[in-house]
């Protein structure tokens, strides 16, 4: 009886965690989903170019903020994260969002979105991620994290299907400053209400799905996943880590260089004024890149599935300034958004494998740096080549040849080896 007792009690307890891990994976999609505002920024840009007179450079110069904010953040975030749990970052993230927009609608000026739109929502954005995604991984075994990290992040890929339209019917309507004011409050609201429901798992945790063979494909193996784990300074001391930096690094200036600007490349390209069209569409690839690529990468491993994303991203950038039909450039920003997307399913699953999970908050937030020096540089070439030659086709053929190169670093990366001391 004690036996058969105990069998259901474990049943239970299973079962109970089950529910759990999908409610943290939720709640985390949810916190991606709401932050996820910033991919919409391309319609605020064309906004403040077109009503406000301000350039191009300057149209992106909150957002680049935002990017290197979010990506410097998510470092101490991870550590909070890892040590404290996700509900205190995750507090503090909606304070900063919605003073962060709430501040922009107060201070519309280069310096006032600086700040507000991109210090005070760039922390915001560091605190959130780093509290969204690395939870929902460690309720999961090896073999499926590709799959929840994909399905956590594709929030913020889909953001920009219900921000763009909004974001557009809000700006005609009230305005700039009504429209972050409303955005902000909302924002505060929704975060603070889904921190309650995301934590880590108890120590001890064992996931309740068995391992797959699947997790045996391309070095994969459970049993070393779970045994091997790097604290941050023995991360950093691997040439892996470097190798992954940089592929990061350029196939996420790609996809932020288009979503920062898709409004006006739409425009100058075709002369159409559907851009936020386009913004909505490339949000629904960029979900979709998210979780097939999360999916792609528990089934064929890290490089191939790196290799297949960084192989469109060429393809797609070499060709880009060539696309100046509204047929064209929905096919290019098809592929732009699934591809970028890819990527933030791909990192987060790789550093699991290579560096284990206990430290995979701090770990993932070193690595996404480079996603922030992406969204820098990305903002930047494309502003400045829009502003020195009148069109974006240099850029294009500058990401594309960046994407090229992180082929050949993928082809580089080893299994690394922890050193002793």
């Amino acid at each position: 009886m004690n036996k058969a007792t105990s069998i259901i009690q474990e049943a239970e307890t299973s079962k109970t965690n089950n529910r759990q891990a999908w409610l943290v994976t939720f709640s985390g999609t949810g916190v991606t989903l709401t932050l996820g505002i910033l991919y919409s920024w391309s319609i605020i840009a064309a906004y403040l170019r077109e009503s406000q007179g301000w350039s191009a450079m300057d149209s992106q110069l909150p957002y680049m903020i935002t990017c290197s904010v979010f990506a410097l953040l998510m470092v101490p975030a991870g550590r909070v994260q890892d040590s404290m749990g996700p509900k205190v970052a995750l507090v503090a993230a909606a304070f900063f969002a919605g003073a962060g927009l709430i501040g922009s609608g107060l201070f519309i000026s280069v310096t006032g979105l600086s700040i507000f739109f991109g210090i005070f929502f760039g922390i915001a954005m560091g605190l959130g991620y780093s509290s969204a995604t690395p939870p929902a991984i460690k309720w999961f075994r090896p073999e499926k994290r590709g799959l929840i990290a994909g399905i956590v992040v594709s929030g913020a890929g889909l953001a920009s299907v219900y921000s763009a339209p909004l974001t557009n019917y809000l700006l005609g309507r009230y305005g700039l400053s009504t429209t972050f004011f409303i955005i902000g409050i909302a924002f505060f609201f929704i975060i603070i209400t889904l921190a309650q429901l995301i934590k880590n798992p108890p120590a001890g945790y064992i996931p309740p799905s068995a391992p797959s063979q699947n997790a045996l494909i391309h070095g994969v193996k459970t049993e070393k996943q779970d045994k091997v784990d790097f604290e941050w300074h023995e991360m950093i001391r691997t040439p892996q880590f470097y190798l992954l930096w940089l592929i990061f690094c350029f196939g996420s200036l790609a996809g932020l260089m288009i979503i920062g600007q898709l409004s006006s490349i739409v425009y100058d390209q075709s002369g159409l004024t559907l851009g936020f069209i386009l913004v909505a569409l490339l949000a629904v690839f960029n979900a979709i890149g998210r979780v097939a690529a999360g999916a792609l990468f528990d089934k064929l491993g890290r490089t191939y599935s790196l290799v297949i994303i960084l192989a469109l991203q060429t393809i797609n950038f070499m060709l880009f300034g060539t696309y100046d039909t509204f047929t064209t450039l929905v096919i290019g920003t098809m592929i732009a958004g699934f591809s970028y997307g890819a990527c933030l399913s791909i990192f987060p699953a790789a550093t699991a494998m290579l560096y284990g999970v206990k430290n995979i908050g701090v770990n993932y937030g070193l690595l996404y740096t480079s996603w922030g020096a992406g969204g820098v540089f990305g903002g930047l070439i494309g502003g400045l080549v829009r502003d020195w030659t009148g069109s974006y086709n240099t850029a294009f053929l500058i990401a594309s040849a960046l994407c090229a190169v992180g082929i050949i670093l993928t082809l580089l990366i080893k299994e690394p080896e922890k050193q002793p001391g």
